[in-house]
Order: C-alpha cells, then structure tokens, then sequence
C-alpha cells in the first residue's frame, strides 16, 4: 500500500515540515503505511486554494449543468473502484468486508442523488406585490467550506458531505479521520481523476487537534460540517464562534430500541441484534439501550444470548466475518472500562466467545449488559462498541420517560403491532429519526440529525444544499414609482 500525500490545489504532495504519522491496521496491528501530517500551514495553504478556486476558478462561475457532469463522473469512477474502497476501508477500520461493499455502493449514490437534487430543488420563491414590485429568491454556494468526517463507515459518510458541498457550487477542505486515511485518498485520486478543477477539492490529513483546529479557525472558510464525538463537536462550535462560521454538527447517541409485548418477536430480535453489533458497534444510530417489556424480558433476553454466542468474530476480509476489532488501542481500552464499569454498576455481563486467532487484534466480543438501569453510567453514556443495555420496562410511559432521560438525543427505535400505540411513542420520544417496526433503513430525501446533544442542523435531501451548503438571497424589485419619503426637501 503505497504512503499518503495531501491533495492541494490539484496535486498530491507532502506536509510541509515532512512529517508522517503510521497508518495502523487494527486486526494486525502492524502499519499499513506512513500519511503525511498536515498541520495549519498545510490547511492555509488548502484554503487559499479552496478560495482562490471559487472566487477566480471557474467552479464558482461555471453554469450547473456542467458542473453536474461532473459530480456524475465521479459517482461513475466510485462504481468501477467500489471492490478497492471496501479493501480499504477493512483495512483501515476493522470493519468486516461484507459490509463495507455495502456501504461503498451506497457512495456514488450520494453524487447522483445530489446532482439530482440541485438540478430540481437549488431554486428559489418570487412573490409579486401587487403591481408595485417583484420579490424573489436565490439560492448562492457559500465558498470554501471544512468536511472534518470520521472513521467509522469513512467513505460513505465523507462522500454525504463532498457530494452536496460540490453539487451546490462551494469548494472543500476534507480533513478526514486520522484513524482511515486510505479511502479519503482514494476519493482525492477519484476526484482528480475526474478533471475536477484544481483548487475545488482539497485533503488535510492530519491530527484534530491540529489540522481540524486550523481548518475551524481559517478566516477563509465559511462553514463547517463535523461529524464526530459530542465534546470535539462542542469545542468546534466554540472555536468557529469568532469567524461566525456556519456549523452542522452530526454528533454522539444512545439511542433506544423499544420491544413492546405485541412486536414480532423474531423480526425485534433482528433488528436489535443488528442495530448494535453491525458496523463493529461503531455507529452513531446504534440501538446501544434495549427496552423491553417485561412479559417478554426472560425469553427475549434468552434469544438475545443465543444471537450472541452465535455471532461470527474474525478476519474482517473474511466474507463470513459479522463482528471485526475495534479501530485502535485506544478505543479498545475505552470500550473495556466500559464494560469493567457495568459489572462495578451491578450488571450481569454476558459476552460472546472470542474465537483462537484473534487476539491480536483490538477484539470486543458482543456484550449484553443485563438488568441493567437506565441510570447507570453504562446506559447513558455513549460507548461506541458491540455493548448493549438491556433494561425492563411495565408501561408505555415508563418507557418514554426513560427513553428521553439521557443527554442525547439521535435515534429511536419501536416495535409493536399496535400502529397507533407506536406513533404515539415515536413522536414521544426525544431523538432527530424514529424508526416503527424497522431497522436503521436510510432513505437520502429525509433529514438526518439529532437533538440535544446528538447535534445541531439536519444532513440528507435538500436539507443540507437549502439550510446549510448555500446562503439565501433577497432581491426586491420595483416595478413602478412606489412613494419614497423625500426627507430634506423643503419648499
């Protein structure tokens, strides 16, 4: 695997003080490669490219169809890669392939469904007064804007914001995810490939604390789209406060998976199962507490643990692989106090057998924190791994009000065959997305976020280009000789 470069202005080349950080695998733990350390003279140098590209290059100027052939050429370039990215983002994350082919398919969508997306919704209102003027509305890119994306599910969630900020006509600064270097450089090769201009497309590799600091901090860009943890989201808000930058914050969740007595039992059990232990546990939306009813808690919880110890752990290039490492050693260790916490707290930890051959790498078995409360530490904060609470519930406003007693505020799941008992519940409880009856099924015309601290501003359909990605414009035009006040004028 060959080393990493950042992409500025068009081309690939070194951090300015030469520095390099390893790129490390976490099923083998050795280094896949060296990425170049960007730090603030990288980022200014980005975003001087960035500027210079939407005030003087033709990307700001440059009429929508044309610029739409070339989102489109990008999502065809995705799809003749989408077997490499899902290498990669194995590679990098741990995540099991079977997986990543799925959620890289899912990317070249994303340009096509914003090409779309602009093409039919990136207009404005006019409103006529009379016969005294015409008021009407346009809807302009906003210039060079930072995407700081995360490591889980990197592509996809990275191309979520690359393809609305270059559809809506803005230049990009990525800092991606120091932790899944390898598919952020793919879409720069993918971008570059594609002919965008040089300047409209920029990658920052390099530290949060460094190159996401200097990128928030840059006078030169407008706006900010973060997807991450809730603190790092906090600080960011902070730190864009003395440019008035635009921020969208994509942030933390424990979000809750609500089994009434009447649900289908088998398709619950599904839907819970996969809801926390797909993605590695590593998932925003991950349905990290269990509520379930108290008739059913003995034998759902039974079924739970054979789910549990049937779950396949391994090689994440394995096609039979459902559960792979954790991203780091660090996050490994977290996760572990996590789970040594829950026992102090008075769960019963039941986990699935770690298989020979993987301890190696950064393993978490599945883990059910049984009879758990919901005010244990355990069940409120966010934990980020294949860890669930499972935890009792007699009535449905028992259940609502332990579903809103948490600082977040992202995801909802209920399940129960009574249809109005789960409207009822779904508009009940605190969170951005409520599903009934199903797992986390994306649909990219709906909005995605958060509430409380789950997050600010909605991503997905035209939410992003008309709230975020664009700034609307006023004009008023007189179409008559409207009475003005004539101040100083005397006879």
């Amino acid at each position: 695997m060959e080393n990493i470069q950042l992409y500025v202005n068009g081309s690939f080349v070194p951090a300015v003080d030469g520095r390099t950080f390893d790129n490390v695998n976490p099923f083998t733990k050795e280094v896949t490669n060296q990425v170049a350390a960007g730090d603030q003279a990288d980022v200014e140098q980005a975003c001087e490219a960035a500027d210079s590209a939407f005030k003087t290059g033709p990307w700001g100027h440059m009429p929508l169809k044309e610029r739409m052939t070339y989102i489109e050429r990008i999502a065809d370039l995705i799809d003749e890669s989408v077997a490499d990215i899902a290498v990669m983002e194995s590679l990098d994350t741990g995540l099991p392939i079977s997986q990543t082919k799925k959620m890289v398919a899912r990317a070249a969508e994303n340009f096509r469904f914003y090409s779309r997306m602009v093409q039919t919704h990136l207009h404005g209102d006019a409103y006529q007064v009379d016969d005294a003027f015409i008021n009407y509305t346009v809807y302009q890119p906003l210039g060079a804007v930072g995407l700081i994306t995360p490591w889980n599910a990197p592509f996809m969630l990275t191309t979520w914001k690359v393809a609305p900020a270059l559809a809506s006509g803005n230049t990009v600064v990525l800092k991606p995810a120091e932790l899944s270097p390898l598919s952020a450089n793919k879409l720069a090769q993918i971008i570059d490939a594609a002919g965008v201009p040089k300047g409209v497309f920029n990658v920052v590799h390099g530290y949060g604390e460094t190159a996401g600091a200097a990128l928030v901090q840059n006078d030169k860009v407008k706006a900010i789209s973060f997807t991450g943890e809730t603190v790092t989201g906090k600080t960011i808000i902070k730190n864009a406060a003395d440019s008035l930058k635009k921020t969208s914050m994509e942030l933390g969740g424990k979000s809750p998976i609500i089994v009434f007595d009447d649900a289908d039992f088998e398709r619950a059990l599904d839907a819970a199962v996969w809801g926390i232990f797909s993605f590695n546990g590593e998932r925003c939306t991950a349905n990290s507490r269990l509520f379930v009813h108290t008739s059913i808690k003995q034998t759902f919880t039974e079924a739970l643990k054979k789910r549990v110890d049937q779950i396949k752990m391994g090689d994440p290039m394995d096609n039979q692989t459902e559960l792979g490492p954790l991203i780091d050693q660090a996050h490994f260790e977290k996760v572990s106090r996590y789970i040594e916490m829950a026992e102090k707290e008075g769960c019963d930890v039941y986990q699935g057998q770690q298989p020979s051959g993987t301890s190696d790498g950064y393993f978490v078995p599945p883990t059910l924190l049984l009879n758990a409360t919901n005010d244990m530490r355990v069940s409120q904060e966010e934990i980020f791994g294949p860890v669930m609470s499972v935890i009792e519930f007699s009535t449905e406003q028992d259940v609502i009000d332990m579903a809103n007693a948490v600082e977040y505020g992202l995801a909802g799941y209920v399940w129960t065959n009574d249809i109005k008992r789960g409207h009822r519940v779904a508009q009940a409880v605190d969170a951005g997305m409520l599903w009934i009856n199903a797992q986390n099924v994306r649909d990219l015309r709906i909005p995605f976020g958060g509430m409380k601290s789950s997050g600010i501003g909605r991503e997905g359909g035209h939410h992003a280009i008309l709230e975020f990605y664009t700034e609307p414009k006023a004009i008023h035009v007189a179409l008559g000789d409207h009475p003005i006040p004539q101040f100083g004028k005397h006879d």
